[in-house]
């Protein structure tokens, strides 16, 4: 019993040492990504996102890290990732008036973005042989990744597939959601924010806030909205295209 006792500690203490290191090693990641970012001039294409990954990935190799060992380190920020969706109602609450007034416009064209992207994501995959985990997995990939993950969850994907796809797409739609806008020549930030929100999920939103506040706050209800939308269409999307 003494020598049970006595582990204990130094078991805890492991323990919190390894959350912290993995933790530690994530931020530090994301935050080189971001200096790198700022040092290009905030080049889109520099995303902070893709650099963390490109580093982190490096890391594990060199030290032979399993990503499983990495991942259950670093479990906290993805706990966090639920909390910080559900915090973006502060910049909507800020911009109420301005939603009210533009509504009518932002519903429609995100409900239709979410149709567009979900059932290209299924039909896609289904045109190129891919199996039925594989299609599943991709419907949901605008959502936002804790929604995408709970909705693959449910739909018969493989959610670690789920979030590879989303993070993916938020970082494509960050890059070049600017140059798509100004080559339509669409000038309004509302609408940039609704298209980086309802395509590029969180990362897409991040990219909004940066470069202007009313495009964030209305990609922070794209966001939301697309999630909702997301979860009530991709498992109807599933029943048309399965076998009949």
């Amino acid at each position: 019993m003494i020598e049970a006792s006595a582990q204990l500690p130094l078991s805890f203490a492991h323990l919190c040492a390894t959350i912290a290191l993995g933790t530690l090693v994530t931020v530090a990641a994301y935050w080189l990504g971001v200096l790198i970012q700022r040092k290009l001039g905030g080049n889109p294409v520099a995303n902070p996102v893709l650099i963390a990954i490109v580093l982190i990935v490096t890391v594990l190799q060199f030290s032979k890290t399993p990503y499983a060992n990495y991942f259950a380190a670093a479990r906290i920020i993805h706990f966090l990732l639920g909390p910080v969706t559900v915090a973006l109602a502060v910049p909507l609450a800020a911009g109420l008036r301005q939603f009210r007034s533009s509504l009518a416009g932002a519903v429609p064209a995100i409900a239709m973005g979410s149709l567009v992207s979900a059932a290209t994501g299924l039909w896609i995959v289904h045109l190129l042989g891919g199996s039925a985990v594989v299609a599943h997995s991709m419907t949901p990939k605008a959502a936002t990744t804790p929604i995408a993950i709970g909705i693959s969850q449910r739909i018969g994907g493989q959610p670690s597939l789920t979030a590879t796809f989303a993070i993916l797409s938020g970082i494509l739609v960050a890059v070049s959601v600017g140059h798509v806008l100004n080559w339509c020549r669409v000038t309004d930030w509302r609408a940039y924010g609704v298209a980086a929100g309802t395509a590029g999920s969180g990362i897409g939103t991040a990219r909004a806030f940066q470069l202007n506040e009313l495009a964030g706050a209305f990609a922070g209800l794209a966001l939301g909205l697309n999630g909702l939308a997301t979860a009530l269409i991709s498992p109807v999307l599933i029943y048309l295209s399965g076998p009949k």
